[in-house]
């Protein structure tokens, strides 16, 4: 049996187990490659709290991703002809594009022979991951840094189409925001609204800072679990929250939606 095979029978076993494996794996693998690329580093561990994943833009990084790597790895190596010869990180560039396909998105072609970090440090990780304040601009310059266009970010940003949002990476925007704005004024006011309903739909919240994703994810089940690749043709309110950050809805969609239009006609 040739590695990818032990990394997808693993991975269909871990599926089934629970689908944040999906969202779970999808993440890590974006979190390992923009610091130092996809060598697997996020996956180290430091005696001290100094590796990567101790850095708080990587705490929230889903176990279950971790747990997908190593009991792949586990399946590999425990084959004599594969043993230590399939690193880490190319387990989690085949188990990342496996979770998109499982999910209903596309398949793609994996180039393998990556070899695995022997370094990771928290330090190494600040200011290399994108934030949800980010506009079009920041983002753009962030994603230019590894030789993404706009129109590969805004491609890739579809993997937010699986998993469900920490509701306190929002919950400022919609309640609360200042004494003259409850809302955010550069959300727009319709989505601000269909969020605040997913919410007050669940059982309500002793305080914004206190939702957990189960409120969010539970209300929205029907498209936390599938890779929807129809995402770029859905009108700019939905992928604005998204990608736009703090850009006005009318100028994101000035500047973003004629290359959504492109990418919709190459599905």
């Amino acid at each position: 049996m040739l590695p990818f095979h032990f990394v997808h029978c693993n991975l269909i076993l871990k599926f089934r187990q629970t689908f944040v494996t999906a969202p779970g794996t999808l993440r890590l693998f974006f979190h390992d490659c923009f610091v130092h690329g996809c060598d697997a580093s996020v996956l180290l561990a430091s005696a001290n709290g100094n590796a990567e994943k101790d850095h708080p833009d990587d705490i929230s990084l889903a176990g279950d991703g971790f747990d997908t790597v190593i009991k792949a790895k586990a399946a590999v190596d425990s084959n004599p002809q594969c043993r230590n010869k399939v690193s880490c990180a190319d387990i989690l560039a085949l188990a990342t594009r496996d979770v998109v396909q499982l999910t209903g998105g596309p398949f793609y072609t994996v180039e393998l022979g990556r070899r695995d970090g022997r370094t990771s440090t928290k330090a190494s990780v600040q200011g290399q991951l994108p934030h949800p304040n980010f506009n079009l601009d920041q983002l753009n310059s962030m994603f230019a840094k590894h030789g993404l266009s706009q129109t590969d970010m805004i491609a890739l940003s579809g993997a937010h189409t699986l998993g469900f949002a920490h509701c306190g990476r929002f919950s400022n925007r919609i309640y609360n925001f200042s004494p003259t704005n409850p809302v955010d004024p550069t959300l727009n006011f319709q989505y601000a609204m269909q969020l605040d309903k997913c919410v007050q739909e669940m059982s309500t919240p002793e305080s914004p800072s206190t939702w957990t994703r189960t409120h969010l994810e539970h209300s929205t089940m029907s498209t936390t679990r599938i890779f929807r690749e129809e995402w770029v043709s859905s009108p700019p309110i939905r992928y604005y929250f998204r990608i736009g950050g703090r850009e006005t809805l009318s100028t994101f969609s000035h500047r973003a939606t004629p290359l959504l239009t492109r990418l919709s006609c190459l599905q």
